[in-house]
């Protein structure tokens, strides 16, 4: 029987660390034994099994857990390579406590599934030696405080994937440590061989990096690329120049050029506008935010108006008008985008857009419906950016989570976007808090030539190696 899903904790005070979680991990369920099912039945079950799989990886993990017979007939959801796109946990998304800890430090995360508002608490001791600095498909890209390893994990088969260090790229490339610590990544199909490969950008810093494991230093895909907003899609990377309206094909490099499409200059300057990325469904759209012509009122959120487009990658990138998004509904920012059905959470506003603005209201919901605009988190400020004005507003809605999932920086700190949007200087704790915690990346120093710089790389692929043999024969 599938084990029922561990509700979520109750919210904790600020600051103060999250109990343990309670969700064991899959490998220490206690399974039912069954004796296998006959001949005929074999391809039932594996049917079957195809159409759980389909539907989410944990489910097919419990389905698997049923019973050995089932186990036995149906192949391993631990896929080595992490490659395979329906071994992923596509459809959870990381959800932020609120208390001001942060992942590494909990060691646990607790996950949404936007299809089914299923809830897990999963306990990831992996995290407690590394900075989680981006998602992909529901996978975890971290970035270790030692040695600035880079490893992608899977959050609920444990399989984990090692990189090289980014400390000698850095040096080369980077050389600015506010750039390191606000590095975003993503995973996407190697080009090359049956693996991933792992993109990285740094924000105020051109320069977009890659590696595959095995691999002995990261290489630099494109020089003078500096992004603004990114999508993996489809196994690659597509993304903003900053101030163009250029879409650009980050990975893999497009021999032809990085540049695939232009957005229409019928919106305004470029510095005027936003330009989103957001995968909804099977389809890519492009969301332009721009300045509206005929504003009516007086509030600044009510100078925006919304254009979206579907985008045809097989079509050389033609772009056909979206006038409705029926029951889906976009949270919108630079970090990353997301698309929901408003279906599947009833909290949701339909054929709405979420997006933030700065002061005095940092989330703003826009109906495409009657194009009008809501202050949903208006009585939720917990400050007026110069002091405390009251106590942070509990329960969180998911429309709070979906955002700030899309807010790295307030995610990775624990804060909830719509409260921190903006951290006052008269919060002297809290700031304390985040400069420790941000001084614990140290980033080594690397000198040309020097041998332990290359005994500490030679064994790096070692481990690495021997890890990724272990993790195979277990799957087998």
């Amino acid at each position: 029987m599938a084990r029922r899903a561990t509700p979520l904790a109750p919210a904790t005070a600020g600051g103060r660390k999250r109990k343990a979680p309670t969700l064991c991990p899959f490998a220490a369920v206690k399974r039912a034994r069954a004796l296998p099912p006959p001949a005929s039945g074999w391809a039932l079950t594996l049917l079957v099994a195809c159409r759980v799989l389909a539907a989410d990886v944990v489910d097919y993990i419990a389905f698997r857990g049923a019973c050995s017979g089932w186990r036995a007939c149906t192949p391993s959801p631990r896929d080595p390579t992490l490659r395979n796109h329906h071994l992923r946990p596509r459809g959870w998304v990381a959800l932020c406590g609120g208390d001001a800890v942060r992942p590494d430090d909990a060691g646990e995360v607790t996950f949404l599934h936007t299809r089914t508002a299923r809830c897990l608490r999963v306990s990831l001791p992996e995290l407690r030696r590394y900075r989680v600095v981006g998602f992909t498909d529901g996978l975890l890209i971290l970035l270790h405080k030692r040695d600035t390893t880079v490893r992608v994990l899977h959050p609920f088969t444990r399989v984990a994937v090692d990189l090289p260090p980014l400390g000698p790229a850095y040096h080369e490339v980077v050389r600015n440590r506010i750039s390191m610590l606000g590095m975003r990544a993503a995973v996407c199909d190697a080009s090359a061989a049956a693996t991933i490969a792992v993109v990285v950008w740094f924000p105020w810093t051109p320069g977009v990096l890659s590696a595959v494991p095995f691999g002995q230093v990261w290489e630099v895909i494109h020089k003078d690329m500096e992004l603004l907003n990114t999508l993996p899609f489809q196994g690659r990377l597509y993304g903003f120049l900053r101030l163009t309206t250029k879409i650009v094909q980050v990975y893999p490099p497009n021999p032809l050029g990085p540049v695939v499409a232009h957005v229409p200059d019928k919106f305004g300057r470029p510095c005027h506008c936003e330009y989103h990325l957001v995968e909804s469904g099977r389809d890519m759209l492009l969301v332009v935010q721009h300045e509206n012509v005929k504003r009516e009122g007086t509030e600044p959120w009510q100078c925006y108006a919304f254009a979206m487009f579907r985008v045809d990658i097989s079509d050389r990138w033609r772009l056909f008008p979206v006038i409705s998004l029926g029951n889906q509904a976009l949270f919108l920012h630079m970090d990353r985008c997301l698309s929901v059905s408003a279906k599947d959470l009833p909290s949701i506003r339909s054929n709405s857009v979420y997006f933030s603005v700065f002061l005095p209201d940092h989330v703003v919901l826009h109906s495409l419906s009657d194009r009008s605009f809501e202050r949903p988190t208006t009585l939720c400020q917990v400050h007026n950016m110069k002091e405390r004005i009251r106590p942070s507003v509990r329960p969180f809605t998911i429309a709070d989570h979906l955002l700030t999932y899309c807010n790295h920086r307030e995610w990775a700190r624990g804060l909830m976007f719509h409260e921190y949007n903006g951290v006052p200087r008269c919060f002297d704790n809290l700031w304390k808090k985040i400069r420790a915690q941000d001084s614990q990346l140290r980033i080594p120093r690397t000198i040309r030539g020097d041998t332990k710089g290359k005994d500490f790389l030679r064994k790096h692929r070692a481990r690495t190696r021997v890890s990724w043999l272990r993790t195979s024969c277990a799957s087998q």
